[in-house]
């Protein structure tokens, strides 16, 4: 006999390009997995044409163009907040406040003091609370983490990472709210780097303190396309700094959104006493793996870095590819966010939740109080 799925009924607040990946994750989760059934109860923008279409085409149930309308909804379980940075503070606040459970896009806030407010609102009205930061479900990062947890690499004692594009090089691009610092916050460092670091709080721990510098290399841009008038950019195109983790290991971060030639260069490297790891995005499903005990065989004659190919042994492949070395992406990372966030609903642990999304935007914030008093601060 077949067994009735519990229905969660989502209100998604921007009908925008990540308000379009997120219903589709969610979709495609109620489809691979068959253990939850999400209904599309309400979709919100400010655009009724937009929204109305976004609703036809996504397959909500209703819509409107006031966002309150979703946090305050008897018929909504679950807020789904994929607006522009600036506006999640205000509207996760109000969705906890009115005892929603909560997927927020990353970042939480701009500031690390509401991040923290958040997250211990959210712990206080003992909800769901999900901050989307998809790279955590990277069947490669999740691996990274079981062998850093497992020991199979030792003591760790230095990381390398940096995320870079080039999708702000030219400097035609117009002036838009991710150069502006009310509505943005940080440049490459919040923008690109937050990646990074969820991924590194998941897998290393808790940094201790930070010293970095950035450059804004394009420090004007037109205010519209083919405008000679021109405004300013207000933060980070380059970002870098120095960290002191709290159990000893140091390392380097870098983030580029000018970075000649790069795509989507989510590198990095963790290098333990026993072995080391190398991973990049631009090449999903392989992670480089050398471990010193090779060195033991054969006095090393055969030792060296593996290509280890992801496959259905690494948690999170299985559900989407039958055997090693067949490519999955990033829709499939959103997919798995999304059946993650479902099964919490549930009562199933998860990782990121907005305690984590929290020491991100303190790491952020770290970062910038060095680059103002050029010395080390704590995170």
């Amino acid at each position: 006999m077949a067994t009735s799925k519990k229905t969660v009924k989502i209100g998604l607040i921007g009908a925008g390009w990540m308000g379009k990946a997120h219903t589709t994750a969610f979709h495609n989760a109620g489809m691979i997995f068959g253990d939850e059934l999400p209904l599309f109860e309400m979709v919100s923008d400010v655009s009724e044409a937009q929204v109305s279409a976004f609703a036809d085409a996504m397959g909500y149930s209703r819509y409107t163009t006031n966002w309150m309308d979703v946090v305050t909804d008897p018929d909504v379980d679950l807020v789904d907040v994929a607006t522009p940075n600036s506006m999640h503070f205000e509207m996760v606040k109000a969705a906890l406040e009115n005892g929603k459970h909560v997927f927020c896009e990353k970042p939480l806030s701009l500031s690390a003091a509401q991040s923290r407010e958040l997250a211990e609102l959210a712990a206080e009205k003992k909800v769901v609370n999900y901050c989307g930061f998809s790279n955590i479900m990277n069947p490669a990062n999740l691996y990274v983490r079981e062998l850093v947890q497992s020991g199979r690499l030792g003591k760790i004692m230095r990381v390398h990472a940096t995320y870079d594009q080039d999708m702000l090089l030219d400097p035609s691009i117009p002036l838009a709210w991710r150069h502006i610092r009310k509505k943005a916050g940080t440049g490459a460092l919040g923008d690109l780097g937050s990646h990074l670091f969820s991924v590194f709080q998941m897998i290393v721990g808790d940094m201790d303190e930070v010293v970095g510098t950035e450059a804004i290399v394009i420090p004007e841009r037109p205010l519209a396309p083919g405008s000679t008038e021109m405004g300013k950019v207000e933060n980070d195109d380059v970002i870098s700094f120095l960290v002191r983790y709290k159990n000893g290991a140091i390392g380097d971060f870098s983030s580029s959104r000018v970075a000649t030639g790069r795509k989507n260069y989510f590198y990095y490297e963790i290098q333990g006493t026993e072995g080391s790891v190398v991973y990049n995005l631009e090449r999903m499903c392989e992670v480089q793996v050398y471990f010193k005990s090779d060195a033991d065989k054969d006095n090393g004659r055969d030792c060296g870095f593996r290509t280890v190919l992801l496959n259905p042994q690494h948690e999170g492949f299985k559900w989407f590819q039958p055997a090693g070395g067949i490519a999955i992406a990033f829709d499939d990372m959103k997919t798995l966010q999304a059946h993650t966030l479902m099964q919490a609903m549930e009562g199933k642990p998860y990782l990121c939740d907005f305690a984590l999304g929290a020491k991100v935007d303190g790491i952020i914030d770290a970062v910038e109080r060095s680059i103002q008093s050029r010395t080390w601060e704590k995170c």
